[in-house]
């Protein structure tokens, strides 16, 4: 079997939040495969087979007149994506209670020790959204409730769902890799009662929890908090992230027309996790 080969990109960003977050989405959606945060802003990557010349045309943070991003390019035969990821990802541990880290990181003493390879998948609990979604899960009762982590990315929501007794999980995703690294992970951590599927809110017909944690973006959220509205029992939680302090008003609003009520809010570094209950 042939080495793919990749075309790499190495992009330096002012300031770096939250452009690198907005610019690694964006670059996933376009198919770079693989992204590596650096000190001045991130690397990605993509299989030539896959590139195109105007493959940035749609980047729109890259028109942005709030950043200054460039780059340069560089193919590359081969690049051995663990190596590059052991490197720079870092154990994390929230709230004294629960550790996020890798397989080759020592085993801290905490409450619920979380093992992922996340690889591309968002959700190493080192962005602001994960970590505050973390923090309301740890502040929750969990046990025997029915949940839904859509947007699982990692799954280290879900995961920490069932550490804390919650059972049945389902872990949603849209894109294939967060799928599959779902899956990893949830075997990982030896999992028992968490279902991972790849696919958007349509999965969601009939289904119904008591918990809902949805960390994606703003637009996804108005569009899609009516379905998990419907999908929430009576007294039903639902757990919202991101998105930025200044759009929290739009997300209260959007709840509160579906029924629900604001309990409480998480700030970190301008971005927000909210809750919102089913009276």
């Amino acid at each position: 079997m042939s080495t793919p080969v990749y075309i790499g990109y190495y992009f330096e960003i002012s300031p770096l939040q939250p452009a690198t977050e907005i610019l690694i989405a964006e670059l996933g959606y376009a198919g770079f495969e693989s992204f590596v945060e650096t000190e001045k802003g991130v690397e990605a990557y993509i299989q030539k087979n896959e590139w195109n010349p105007t493959i940035l045309e749609d980047i729109h943070i890259l028109s942005s007149a709030d950043f200054t991003i460039t780059h340069t390019t560089q193919e590359i035969e081969q690049v051995n994506w663990n190596k590059e990821w052991e490197k720079n990802f870092q154990p994390i541990t929230v709230d004294q209670q629960c550790s996020v880290r890798a397989p080759f990181h020592p085993t801290p003493d905490v409450l619920f020790d979380i093992v992922i390879e996340p690889k591309m998948s968002f959700g190493t609990g080192h962005h602001e959204t994960t970590h505050m979604m973390i923090q309301h899960l740890l502040k929750n009762d969990m046990v025997g409730k029915k949940v839904l982590d859509m947007g699982c990315g990692t799954g280290v929501l879900a995961i920490l769902s069932e550490m804390k007794g919650a059972a049945p999980i389902d872990a949603i995703d849209i894109d294939n890799w967060c799928y599959l690294n779902t899956l990893e992970n949830i075997e990982r951590n030896q999992c028992a009662h968490i279902t991972a599927y790849e696919g958007d809110a349509t999965l969601l017909e009939a289904k119904e929890y008591d918990v809902v944690i949805a960390n994606i973006n703003r637009n996804i959220l108005l569009n899609d908090i009516p379905v998990y509205v419907n999908t929430l029992t009576a007294n039903g939680r639902l757990f919202l992230s991101g998105f930025y302090k200044e759009d929290l008003p739009l997300i209260t609003k959007a709840c509160e027309d579906q029924g629900l009520s604001f309990v409480e809010q998480l700030d970190r570094n301008g971005w927000i996790a909210a809750c919102y209950v089913k009276k």
